[in-house]
């Protein structure tokens, strides 16, 4: 929801799609973004059914651990996409245990409201 807003400017062709299983949030999503103004589509099913999105950027927070997030995540992103996840404090081991099945350049960009949490800027990736 808050990239639909920070992207709702006049000229921006950017679209999001946000993939919700419980029906209550995925109506919740639809009524925040109309009163928000913003134009968004919301696919209230399971993110492992929801149609490929080839999305140039993924983005999950508190859905899964990292090995199992790429396995949804490659399937939505777009081959040169950009997935960006936020971490708490065990997201070093959760790097280290999806390495050992994904391929993936990484970035970990610290957390300014929490100290052991990141933000994972995850590319190129590929399955071992």
């Amino acid at each position: 929801m808050i990239a639909a807003i920070l992207a709702a400017e006049p000229a921006s062709d950017t679209r999001v799609t946000l993939i919700e299983s419980d029906q209550r949030k995925a109506v919740f999503l639809r009524t925040a973004a109309r009163e928000c103004g913003v134009s968004i589509n919301v696919l209230a099913q399971r993110i492992e059914s929801a149609p490929p999105q080839s999305a140039g950027v993924v983005s999950a927070r508190a859905l899964a651990d990292l090995t199992t997030l790429l396995g949804y995540a490659t399937r939505h992103a777009a081959p040169d996409g950009t997935m960006l996840f936020l971490k708490g404090k065990t997201w070093g081991k959760e790097v280290e245990d999806a390495r050992a099945t994904w391929q993936f350049d990484c970035d970990a960009v610290k957390s300014e409201t929490e100290p052991e949490a990141v933000l994972l800027v995850i590319k190129g990736v590929s399955r071992d």
